[in-house]
C-alpha cells in the first residue's frame, strides 16, 4: 500500500505548518519539512518545539532562503527530499506541497489512486513548443545566465540580461536534455527521486546550469524525470487542483467551495485562504474519514473561466480585409431568430419553414454538425463559418436559390448580429423570450461544461443566478445594440402579440402568423 512522504516547501505562520503536519500524518503518511530561512528564526523553532516527538516529521538539514524564481527554490526541495529518503524508508511516493495546500480527497482514496497505477505524477510538457508560458520571458530563462531576482532587483536583472544579448553570450543547453516545464507540485515514486538525486551527483554540468535559470522550479524537475525515467511511467499532469487568473496569480478557494473541490480530480488543491477557516476544518475531516465514494465531474477550471470571462465578452469577431466586399446583396432578406433555448428556435424555424417555404438553417455558427450543404470547404468549420461569414451567407443565399434566408443564432451572438445588419441587405431579427427555470439552468450548465454528472446539487444551484445573470445580460445587449428591426415573442405574452410580432418579423398575413404562434408546445422544453 502507498506510504506518502509529503515535502512541505512553507515560510510563514507556524501555528498552521504544526496543525498541517498534524493532520497529513494522522492517517499514516510522513511529511518533511523546509521552513525558509528568511522567516524568523523563533517561528523555526516553534514548529520544531509543536512537533517535537512526532515520528512522522522530519526537517531539511537546513533553511536556504528562498527567492520567487530562483534556484533556492529547488535546493530547499532537494534538502527536504534528502531528508526524507533518509527518514522514511517505507515512503513510496513523495509528494510536493506548500503550506497553501489542503487535502481534497480521503487519505484512503489518495492510497487507492496511487496504488493503482505504478506511475509519476508531474506536468511535463516541452518546453520551446508547448505555449505553457503565456507572458514574460521564455527562451531567456535558459540561454542566459540569472544571478539576480527579478522582483527584489528588477533594474539589474534586465540590465545582466540586456548585456548578455548585446555581447552574445548566449550559452548551450546541456545536448542530452529535452528541456521540459510545468507545475512544481509533483508526485514522484521512490526510485523516481532516488534517480534524481543520483543525476544531481553525477552530472554537475547539468547543475551549474539549472542554478543559473530563471524559475528552475518549473523545469528542474520536469527535464529530469523526463529524461529518467520511461515516458510510459509518466503521467503529465498534477495531482494539486489550481488555477490562474490571467494575469498569472493563483486562484484562492473560499468556504463556499468546498463542494467544488470535492468534484475535481485531484487529491488536493492549492491554495486554500488562510482565512477560510470552516473550509480547512472540513478538508481536515475528510482527510481522515477513511471515505471512498467521490464522484469527479471536474468542471472546476471551465466553470472559473466562464465566471471571471464575462468582462471579456464583445470583440470576438472584428471586422477581416479580406470581407470588405463581401456584401449579401441589397435586394436580399436575413432573418435571425435569436434565443438562448437552442431547441425553441429551431422549432420554431421548422414551423416557418412548413408555413412558408422560407429556406431554414439552424444554429451554423454555434454547432459544428448544423447540416449544410458543401461550399467548398468554408463551412468545414466553425472557425471558417465564423471568420467568413458573410461569405458563408451569400453562398447559401446561391444555394437556395433564394433572396429570403432564416438563420438561427444564440443572443450571445451579438456581434455577428451587428455585422449582418450593416450589411445592404436587409436584416431582421426576432429575439424569443423564454422563461428559465432552475432545473433547466442545471441541466443547461451541464451541456455546456460547467458541471458534470457528478457536481453536488448545492454547487449547482449556487451558480444558477451567474447563468440567470448571462442570459438577461445578454438580452439585453441585444435590446441595446440600435439594431435596425429588432422584434420579440415571448413565453410569457400572448399568442396575439406573439403573432402580430412574427408577422412583421416574416413580413407574412396575420392568419399565417396566428397560426406559427398557435402552435402546439412551441416554448416547451
Amino acid at each position: 500500500m502507498a506510504e506518502i512522504a509529503f515535502i512541505l516547501l512553507c515560510h510563514k505562520n507556524p501555528d498552521a505548518v504544526i496543525e498541517q503536519a498534524r493532520q497529513m500524518t494522522a492517517a499514516g503518511d510522513r511529511i518533511a519539512i523546509h521552513f525558509d530561512g528568511n522567516a524568523p528564526a523563533a517561528d523555526y523553532a516553534r514548529i520544531r518545539a509543536g512537533l517535537a516527538g512526532n515520528a512522522s516529521v522530519t526537517f531539511a538539514a537546513r533553511r536556504v532562503r528562498c527567492g520567487w524564481g530562483e534556484w533556492s527554490l529547488v535546493a530547499a526541495t532537494i534538502l527536504t527530499v534528502e531528508a526524507a529518503l533518509a527518514a522514511f524508508p517505507g515512503a513510496t511516493h513523495f509528494y510536493m506541497v506548500s503550506g497553501d495546500c489542503m487535502a481534497i480527497k480521503s487519505a484512503a482514496h489518495a492510497h487507492d489512486y496511487l496504488d493503482a497505477q505504478d506511475a509519476d505524477y508531474i506536468e511535463s510538457v516541452d518546453f520551446f513548443d508547448s505555449g505553457w508560458i503565456r507572458t514574460g520571458l521564455r527562451e531567456e530563462r535558459l540561454v542566459y545566465r540569472h544571478w539576480l531576482n527579478e522582483r527584489r532587483h528588477k533594474a539589474l536583472f534586465y540590465l545582466a540580461l540586456n548585456a548578455q544579448r548585446k555581447l552574445g553570450l548566449r550559452r548551450a543547453i546541456p545536448s542530452d536534455l529535452q528541456m521540459q516545464i510545468g507545475s512544481q507540485w509533483w508526485c514522484l515514486r521512490r526510485a523516481t527521486v532516488e534517480s534524481v538525486l543520483a543525476f544531481t551527483r553525477r552530472r554537475r554540468d547539468v547543475m551549474r546550469f539549472f542554478r543559473t535559470t530563471w524559475i528552475p522550479d518549473e523545469t528542474f524537475f520536469q527535464t529530469l524525470v523526463r529524461h529518467l525515467v520511461p515516458e510510459a511511467e509518466i503521467r503529465s499532469r498534477t495531482l494539486t487542483f489550481l488555477m490562474f487568473t490571467d494575469y498569472g496569480m493563483p486562484a484562492t478557494f473560499y468556504n463556499d467551495h468546498y463542494d467544488l473541490l470535492l468534484s475535481q480530480d485531484y487529491l488536493f488543491a492549492r491554495k486554500i485562504s488562510p482565512e477560510a477557516h470552516d473550509l480547512k476544518a472540513r478538508l481536515a475531516d475528510l482527510w481522515a474519514s477513511g471515505r471512498r465514494d467521490f464522484r469527479t465531474s471536474n468542471e472546476g477550471r471551465r466553470l472559473f473561466e466562464f465566471l471571471t470571462g464575462r468582462g471579456r465578452i464583445g470583440r470576438r469577431f472584428a471586422s477581416r480585409f479580406w470581407e470588405t466586399d463581401s456584401a449579401l446583396g441589397r435586394d436580399r432578406e436575413l432573418l435571425i431568430l435569436a434565443s438562448k433555448k437552442w431547441h425553441v428556435a429551431k422549432r420554431l424555424a421548422g414551423v416557418v419553414n412548413h408555413y412558408t417555404g422560407l429556406p431554414a438553417i439552424h444554429y451554423l455558427f454555434n454547432e459544428e454538425d448544423t447540416p449544410l450543404p458543401d461550399l467548398g470547404g468554408i463551412q468545414a468549420t466553425l472557425a471558417k463559418r465564423t471568420r467568413h461569414r458573410r461569405a458563408l451567407v451569400r453562398m447559401l443565399f446561391d444555394y437556395y436559390d433564394s433572396d429570403r434566408l432564416l438563420i438561427c443564432m444564440d443572443t450571445a451572438n451579438l456581434d455577428l448580429m451587428q455585422d449582418f445588419d450593416s450589411d445592404r441587405s436587409t436584416t431582421r431579427v426576432l429575439e424569443i423570450d423564454c422563461l428559465f427555470s432552475d432545473d433547466y439552468l442545471m441541466g443547461h450548465a451541464r451541456r455546456i461544461g460547467l458541471a458534470g454528472d457528478g457536481t453536488p446539487e448545492p454547487a449547482l444551484r449556487r451558480i444558477i443566478p451567474a447563468i440567470r445573470n448571462v442570459i438577461a445580460s445578454d438580452s439585453d445587449r441585444l435590446r441595446d445594440a440600435g439594431l435596425r428591426d429588432l422584434r420579440r415573442i415571448g413565453q410569457a405574452r400572448d399568442a396575439g402579440e406573439n403573432a402580430a410580432a412574427l408577422a412583421a418579423f416574416l413580413a407574412v398575413g396575420e392568419d399565417v402568423a396566428r397560426a406559427i404562434a398557435r402552435t402546439p408546445g412551441l416554448f416547451a422544453d
